[in-house]
């Protein structure tokens, strides 16, 4: 017996060359077993991808090789959960004020308002046109000017210019009277209206003016951020909102992604300025001048947004919906018809914050009132 064992131990510790062969075979096998798994995940993973393309209508001719390794990168390591696209509506050129044309993002037929945004307009306004004094109670307004100067003057002897780049939040509260006018040639920009809660809406008139280059301005892996309001690519505002708002200006080279936390709670679009965007972990393809609502869950902490071929910007802007009645009356917005009625009555009468009113005739805007 101790002879026999002593030869089993020596076969255990000297493999002999028909044991190695074994080996190497069994070797060979495991490593062509796990080549051909690593090419089956591999193609299940672009066939799923080509089914979300065809899905969400995303023409497959024209989305980059870049776009489909980001949006493979993205769903093996994002942290964020994204939303995706709820509704798209064109946003349609139409007339307004005396001879401006604007884009009406929220504030149409299809999409009355987006609690808390009331309306969001691209407008274009040649020297000649614009829009003379007018009043407004109960939101605020946010001129953000892409292109050319754009002067304002209200009751209250305020009177400024906005130029490229630069931003005006105004306050409104319980009544303002003033006039927007064109200072050059073209003026382009975008106007937000934000409503305010039943507890603010008959506040003091107020206003922030920055200028372009005190907007914050960051760039990183091919996308640039302008934080008008709120936080993006880890840089702050100082704008103070009385509404939690988010305001991104966004500008994407091409083949780039763009990853941008948002608070669960905040309602969310985007509208397109130039280029084509493609939205959420889907891809979904979003054009020029679009206006794109996005779904909201818990689970969403932000959106996964790609440019294509071409240099894509646009606007994403997100607030804390107020979940209160909206009455709306031209530039008067309150929370019941009897408030609305008060509201025409203290313009009338020039009183409750409108007492400059009856006086008032703004400089900027005479030559289109007569």
């Amino acid at each position: 017996m101790t002879k026999v064992k002593s030869q089993q131990e020596g076969l255990a510790k000297s493999p002999t060359s028909l044991d190695v062969k074994l080996l190497r075979r069994d070797n060979n096998n495991l490593l062509d077993h796990n080549i051909f798994w690593r090419y089956f995940i591999l193609l299940f993973i672009v066939a799923a991808q080509g089914y979300f393309l065809l899905v969400s209508r995303v023409p497959i001719q024209r989305v980059s090789a870049a776009f489909l390794y980001n949006n493979f990168s993205v769903m093996a390591t994002s942290s964020i959960v994204s939303r995706a696209v709820d509704r798209k509506i064109l946003s349609r050129e139409q007339s307004e004020g005396q001879g401006a044309r604007v884009r009406r993002s929220i504030g149409g037929s299809e999409l009355r308002n987006f609690d808390p945004f009331l309306l969001l307009d691209e407008f274009r306004v040649k020297r000649g046109a614009g829009f003379p004094d007018h009043p407004h109670r109960g939101f605020e307004t946010v001129t953000y000017m892409l292109k050319g100067t754009f002067e304002h003057e209200d009751f209250c002897g305020h009177r400024g210019s906005i130029t490229a780049g630069g931003l005006q939040w105004m306050t409104a509260g319980r009544g303002i009277v003033h006039a927007e006018m064109p200072a050059s040639e073209e003026s382009h920009g975008l106007q937000l209206w934000v409503n305010l809660s039943a507890k603010d809406k008959m506040c003091d008139p107020k206003y922030q003016e920055l200028k372009g280059e005190e907007i914050p301005h960051v760039t990183k892996d091919g996308v640039t951020a302008i934080v008008i309001s709120g936080k993006a690519l880890g840089t702050e505002s100082p704008v103070l909102t009385r509404t939690p708002t988010y305001y991104l200006h966004f500008k994407l080279e091409p083949n780039s992604r763009l990853e941008q936390e948002i608070p669960s709670e905040m309602n969310t679009f985007l509208y397109t300025l130039s280029g084509e965007i493609f939205v959420g972990e889907s891809g979904e393809k979003c054009d020029t001048h679009h206006t794109i609502t996005l779904t909201k869950n818990d689970e969403q902490s932000g959106v996964v947004i790609f440019s294509g071929e071409n240099p894509a910007e646009f606007v994403l802007i997100a607030g804390r919906p107020h979940g209160e009645p909206i009455v709306q009356y031209g530039p008067f917005v309150m929370n019941s018809q009897e408030q609305i009625q008060s509201t025409f009555l203290d313009y009338r009468m020039g009183r409750n914050g409108f007492e400059r009113a009856p006086q008032f005739r703004s400089e900027i805007g005479k030559p289109l009132m007569g």
